[in-house]
């Protein structure tokens, strides 16, 4: 399998969700590999100027919407988390940390976050929330706060933070099909095309 899709994410961003839960399909028709590369979505906006669609309220609005439509047709829940924006940084530092630690439990608690936060419209800057949630899954709090004060965990999630930037990312969820950047949930017919012609 040569075919490669890398996927730099965000748990807090409700467009990364909707690419999440698409993009394994897209790979299983393509015969391609999903790659995932959880950043720091607010280190991204710092590092390039941008901001959340919601700092423009119209915009914000119609972004709701618009992702609304997008869940209806993929076939998957979707509901406004109460508590967006979130801070993610903790959340991201422990999302990395279980790839670099426990990469054959990553998918799981990948799973319950986006889950937590996009259909149960958990919050999940709440400590003693993310608690819950993880002892839910089956998950130890203790050890997964352990990981996200790892020194080489901060590094890795900053290590792929600044090569997201360094690529031409800007905001989530962004993919790479070899050096072609997609953004976007919306553009996942593109990716697909490029995957098939790759």
């Amino acid at each position: 399998m040569s075919k490669t899709v890398e996927f730099f994410f965000d748990l807090g961003s409700p467009a990364t969700y909707l690419a999440y839960t698409q993009l394994p399909k897209i790979c299983a028709q393509t015969d391609s590999q999903l790659i995932y590369r959880p950043m720091l979505l607010g280190g991204v906006f710092k590092a390039t100027g941008n901001a959340s669609p919601v700092t423009i309220p119209a915009k914000g609005r119609y972004m709701f919407q618009d992702l609304d439509r997008y869940a209806r047709r993929y076939g998957v829940p979707l509901k406004f988390n109460p508590h967006f924006p979130i801070n993610t940084l903790m959340l991201m530092r422990a999302v990395t940390g279980m790839q670099m630690r426990h990469p054959e439990r990553f998918q799981a608690f990948i799973d319950c976050l986006f889950h937590a936060l996009w259909v149960e419209g958990r919050s999940l800057d709440d400590p003693a929330t993310v608690a819950a949630v993880l002892t839910q899954n089956n998950f130890d709090p203790n050890e997964v706060l352990a990981l996200t004060a790892d020194e080489n965990v901060k590094a890795g999630l900053k290590q792929n933070t600044d090569e997201a930037v360094q690529r031409g990312v800007f905001g989530a969820p962004s993919m790479f099909v070899g050096n072609q950047l997609f953004f976007g949930q919306d553009r996942l017919d593109f990716v697909l095309e490029a995957l098939r012609v790759q």
